[in-house]
């Protein structure tokens, strides 16, 4: 976690029990508590929370200690027990919930865990909201006794409510379709392939023996070599590829071939374009994705918004400008006018009902944008807040940015997830990108070293 503020791009992340403790769950949850009645979202009548986790066995304590905390401050939890991320968001929304509550670290690695936040709507919390939550911990306050308790039930209910929601939300039916989705081991497990079967898809799921150990371990979509070789062997027409809470889709075509989150947006913006519901004829995506897919949408007449990296500043654009479509290249890919965060499961239904309602395959499709060769480098260890003032970083950045000119660009960034410092270059050539963020990399060790 940054040093200098609790909340990351995406919640509170770190390592579980280290970082991220139980002490640390009960005392934000409390305190988010306070500021959202406070904000007034509580006015009138008695509090109730949605809480899920993904299957890490950290989230066991974790989910429990967040439960603790919450029926403390005299809030009602509807425990969902393991869910992906868009199904907690969208069970707060459903059932009326006042917040919910995830925990997850999403594509992390097992020890990681992390815990986000969503107002009511299932809606993720800005920045201030969030800043008033750090502030309010461990503040002395007033507890609820006797009846003014919170109470912890389980809800059973939520995946098939869930699944419900997705089949009404992509209708396209996937019959004659072949499918191999690779679960992470992860919160979708049980609703992806299950999701993917009502539709009428032929599925193999890989991934899919959650044991609270093996989450993102070698698999998911950060690490797609599985898929690629599973989506081969079978003959599969695409393979589908999500992360520990199932919030990402990558996603594979039939010869193994990779199709990253540009393309999934760029197939689904011509589609929506060409269906009369893409609002304004506009796509929201983040300052990462590949110049590939901005040329593509200049060629197609499609608008271009950027963000920051985070998916919550995609959807701030997105609410602030009425639109409908947006995400990132890390396969986060937000359909406003059906959820109100990055959804895994339904971005797979609607790029696999593109390829049924075309006919065509997945290549073909994403064959619409040529990425540029893309290299990133993470560098550790290194001082993250002096990443825009290290004066010999940034001349360096300068002079890579004169080399590329136009036909390339730069990116450097502290990130908001981990402890890393992010280079990402592009260029026409691969070796260019490569040796280019190479030589960044060394100078970020250099300028940035702590001590």
């Amino acid at each position: 976690m940054a040093a200098d503020r609790l909340f990351g791009t995406d919640g509170v992340r770190g390592v579980a029990n280290i970082d991220l403790t139980a002490e640390l769950a009960l005392d934000l949850s409390v305190a988010a508590a306070h500021v959202l009645a406070d904000a007034g979202a509580f006015e009138g009548h008695r509090p109730v929370a949605v809480l899920g986790r993904d299957p890490r066995a950290s989230g066991e304590f974790l989910s429990a200690a967040v439960a603790a905390g919450l029926a403390s401050a005299g809030v009602d939890v509807l425990d969902v027990g393991v869910l992906p991320t868009p199904a907690v968001a969208f069970l707060t929304d459903d059932l009326g919930a006042d917040l919910g509550v995830m925990i997850s670290a999403s594509h992390n690695p097992m020890p990681d865990n992390g815990i986000k936040v969503f107002a009511r709507g299932g809606i993720k919390l800005d920045d201030e909201l969030e800043d008033a939550i750090e502030r309010r911990m461990r503040e002395p306050w007033e507890r609820p006794v006797g009846a003014g308790v919170g109470r912890i039930r389980p809800y059973a209910q939520g995946a098939e409510r869930y699944l419900e929601f997705l089949a009404k939300a992509a209708p396209v039916r996937l019959d004659g379709l072949s499918v191999v989705v690779d679960c992470a081991h992860g919160a979708a497990s049980l609703i992806a392939p299950e999701a993917l079967r009502r539709a009428g898809a032929d599925v193999v799921a890989i991934a899919a023996e959650p044991d609270g150990l093996n989450i993102n371990d070698g698999v998911g979509s950060t690490h797609l070599e599985a898929l690629r070789k599973a989506v081969v062997e079978s003959g599969a027409d695409a393979g589908i590829a999500h992360d520990g809470d199932a919030d990402r889709c990558l996603a594979v075509s039939a010869d193994g071939s990779v199709v990253d989150g540009d393309q999934i947006m760029a197939v689904l913006a011509l589609a929506r374009r060409a269906a009369g519901t893409l609002a304004r004829d506009t796509v929201v995506v983040t300052v990462m994705s590949n110049l590939g897919f901005r040329l593509a949408m200049e060629r197609e007449g499609v608008h271009v918004v950027e963000t920051a990296v985070g998916d919550r500043y995609v959807l701030e654009a997105m609410r602030a400008g009425g639109y409908v479509l947006g995400g990132e290249q890390s396969g986060h890919v937000v359909m406003l006018d059906h959820a109100t965060t990055g959804d895994g499961v339904l971005t797979a239904l609607s790029l696999l009902g593109r390829m049924a309602d075309t006919k065509r395959s997945l290549a073909e499709l994403a064959s619409v944008m040529e990425r540029l060769p893309q290299v990133l480098v993470n560098v550790r260890d290194v001082d993250r807040g002096r990443v825009e003032t290290a004066p010999g970083l940034l001349a360096a950045l300068a002079r890579a940015e004169a080399l590329l000119g136009g036909q390339g660009r730069v990116l450097l960034r502290p990130s908001g997830t981990e402890p890393v410092v992010r280079v990402m270059v592009e260029a026409p050539t691969e070796l260019v990108a490569r040796e280019v963020a190479e030589q960044l990399a060394d100078v970020v060790r250099v300028e940035l070293a702590l001590g």
